[in-house]
């Protein structure tokens, strides 16, 4: 492996799930967050999705892969590192105060890579003196599962730190798509629109909640419906995706339908909130009444 020590800024669920995947592939991963609460929930949330995987035969030694996270509190820690992983807020300002203060902190021959799903990488990378080794390794939720990982390029990122990032994400088992820095990479630009077209369908009187998960899952061969998805993927999340992704097209099926928004503001976001379209509290999801 080319990157011996990475660095993950954020533990919460998908920095949890990409260090672990790391420390699967390199000898040191640095999983740093200034939430000492939340590195205990991360540390225990790796803990225990090595145990299931191990039972499944899928990793051989857990105890290898946790003894190779350290936890650590603050961004100075990243120093070591030949490779820094940011899966931060999904807030361009915010993601560009960290790359600044990283900057600094980081050698000069550290890559950079943001975990962004909708972002510009090429912003970003505007924050730091380091464009030609800045990219984006967009991992999807749960990490330790989902074997894709989005490879953005910019045009100024210099292809062999692509090609090392590549061989990275094969080296975790998963398997790579190259893409290009514009709004959604590959996924999202084609999954947004269709989640938000579920939802359209529902506001419009179409089918009920489960009448249109069932239709996609059975008619199109999908394994959830648009709704059940946006329920794991965070409606929050896809309402931040959607005003993105309307700013930069102009086009009205990015805006996010009413009823996301109402569901925003009532804080039921989906299977982290415990409700969404579906009441997650249960053994299995039930249909909520959104009326």
């Amino acid at each position: 492996m080319s990157f011996k020590t990475i660095a993950v800024i954020g533990t919460g669920q998908m920095g949890a799930g990409i260090a672990q995947a790391c420390a699967g592939v390199a000898a040191h991963v640095i999983a740093i967050d200034p939430d000492a609460a939340q590195r205990e929930r991360a540390e225990s949330g790796i803990r225990k999705s090595l145990a299931k995987l191990a039972e499944k035969g899928l990793v051989t030694d857990p105890q290898g892969v946790l003894a190779r996270i350290k936890f650590a509190s603050h961004v100075d820690d990243a120093e070591p590192a030949d490779l820094v992983i940011e899966a931060i807020v999904e807030d361009l300002a915010v993601k560009r105060g960290l790359w600044e203060e990283l900057d600094v902190v980081c050698r000069p021959e550290t890559v950079f890579a943001t975990n962004t799903s909708s972002l510009s990488v090429g912003a970003q990378a505007e924050a730091t003196d380091r464009a030609d080794r800045f990219l984006g390794l967009h991992f999807f939720n749960p990490v330790p599962l989902m074997a894709l990982v989005e490879v953005v390029s910019t045009a100024e990122v210099d292809p062999q730190f692509v090609g090392r990032a590549t061989e990275l994400v094969r080296a975790m088992g998963k398997t790579p798509v190259l893409a290009q820095d514009t709004p959604g990479f590959v996924v999202n630009r084609l999954l947004v629109p269709y989640l938000l077209d579920g939802v359209r369908a529902l506001e419009s009187g179409v089918a009920g909640i489960a009448d249109i998960d069932a239709g996609m899952k059975l008619g199109a061969g999908h394994p959830m419906g648009p709704l059940m998805l946006l329920d794991f993927v965070g409606i929050d999340t896809v309402v931040r995706i959607a005003g993105i992704f309307h700013a930069e097209f102009k086009d009205e099926r990015h805006r996010a339908p009413d009823l996301l928004t109402r569901m925003v503001k009532a804080g039921t976001i989906g299977k982290k909130s415990g409700k969404g379209f579906y009441d997650w509290a249960g053994t299995e999801p039930v249909v909520r009444s959104l009326k």
